[in-house]
């Protein structure tokens, strides 16, 4: 396994010189410089150093998610199980009702101000080997939002990895994603079209810092939606030192600040936006919310508002006007199609499976390519319009 697949580096190099991404082609030497690195080491994966007994199913994907018979455990399960592992706190990753969860020691606090003090839940330390009934689990950051997580799955010398949710570009609200060699990869595809590609980082905050400070100078307050777990986070990190303006936030987005802030995550310093009497006068500030707040009562309270939507949708044009924003900004944590390919080819597996998002023209293309790929039906959404506002069961008041 150590041999590339054909074609697929000339492929995302090709894709990132369309794009006249820079970082891109920084994310194949990276790549390369981990398959050095693992050479090496020793760390070989090529399918006839195993024994053939060994070569299995190791996970599959049953009707209460991805499932590991030898180890009897679930990765992410959409419904209760008696023992879970979980890639991230995401409510569509990490759901109520199992007997034990293991996580990462860092998504530990936001796993449990999601699920409430009542759950049961293991954390380990990054690359710490959990022995599952005889299967060796390992948590590796995936560098999408805090505690974020691959789960390295080996058993009798088969590795088989399962993504979650991911990005490659580093923020500074979680450890950034590092690459894991496999067998077997399963990916998310949120965004596995070629269309989809980031620019750096500090150019969306510039746009931001000058959108709010043109918001103050008319007097409007500037209303920027993004998720209330992972996004309003990285945007708060990225506003933080801006002094145009104080900040606030709605109640979804300050109960999860306090587990940033307790993981030693330097955000902006907020207030509470419902703290306020009414009446108060909101012009020149911003305000960071969750897109279910858009549209909703809650608004009216800041006046005059231009409202802004952090996500990586607005890559698409028309995805600003169906929302009525005013901007939109192109801040994803997931990877974009340079960066998925980039990733994929870096684990050096060679069978991929494709759990969410944009499935298709991803598996066609590692496809055409040599891979063994395959697209699966999974409960997982990636990143949507809108997410939950609800925490430990509870609603939390705006």
């Amino acid at each position: 396994m150590d041999s590339k697949p054909q074609g697929l580096g000339a492929g995302v190099k090709g894709i990132g010189k369309l794009c006249g991404a820079p970082w891109a082609r920084r994310l194949i030497w990276g790549c390369r410089k981990a398959f050095s690195s693992n050479r090496a080491e020793g760390a070989t994966y090529r399918p006839e150093n195993l024994r053939p007994d060994s070569v299995t199913t190791l996970l599959r994907l049953g009707d209460r998610g991805l499932y590991c018979e030898v180890g009897d455990f679930h990765i992410d399960p959409w419904q209760p199980v008696e023992r879970a592992v979980i890639t991230h706190a995401h409510g569509d990753h990490a759901r109520w009702g199992s007997g034990t969860y293991l996580c990462s020691r860092e998504g530990q606090g936001v796993l449990r101000t999601r699920l409430g003090t009542d759950a049961s839940i293991q954390s380990v330390d990054w690359a710490e080997p959990v022995d599952i009934n005889g299967v060796r689990v390992s948590l590796h950051p995936a560098g999408h939002i805090l505690g974020s997580a691959q789960i390295r799955v080996e058993h009798r010398g088969e590795v088989w990895v399962a993504s979650g949710d991911y990005k490659t570009d580093p923020d500074p609200t979680c450890t950034p994603f590092e690459l894991v060699r496999c067998h077997t990869f399963i990916t998310e595809s949120t965004f596995g079209l070629p269309i989809y590609r980031w620019c750096p980082e500090w150019q969306v905050f510039d746009d931001i810092r000058a959108w709010w400070t043109a918001n103050r100078h008319a007097g409007r307050a500037s209303v920027l939606f993004g998720y209330a777990l992972g996004k309003a986070q990285r945007l708060l990190a990225g506003l933080a030192g801006a002094d145009i303006g104080p900040i606030y936030t709605h109640g979804a987005v300050e109960r999860l600040n306090r587990d940033y802030r307790a993981a030693g995550v330097r955000l902006a310093d907020t207030r509470y936006a419902s703290d306020l009497p009414k009446g108060y006068d909101f012009s020149g500030s911003m305000i960071v919310a969750p897109p279910s707040a858009a549209g909703s009562t809650w608004l009216r309270r800041f006046g005059n508002v231009s409202t802004g939507f952090a996500s990586g949708w607005m890559r698409i044009r028309g995805a600003r006007r169906r929302r009525a924003l005013d901007r939109g900004f192109v801040l994803s944590d997931h990877v974009d199609w340079p960066s998925l390919l980039a990733a994929v080819e870096g684990t050096g597996a060679q069978r991929v499976w494709v759990t969410h998002g944009t499935r298709e023209p991803l598996v066609r293309w590692l496809t055409e390519r040599g891979l063994e790929a395959m697209a699966l039906r999974a409960q997982w959404k990636g990143e949507e319009d809108a997410d939950p506002v609800e925490v430990a069961g509870e609603e939390i008041p705006a």
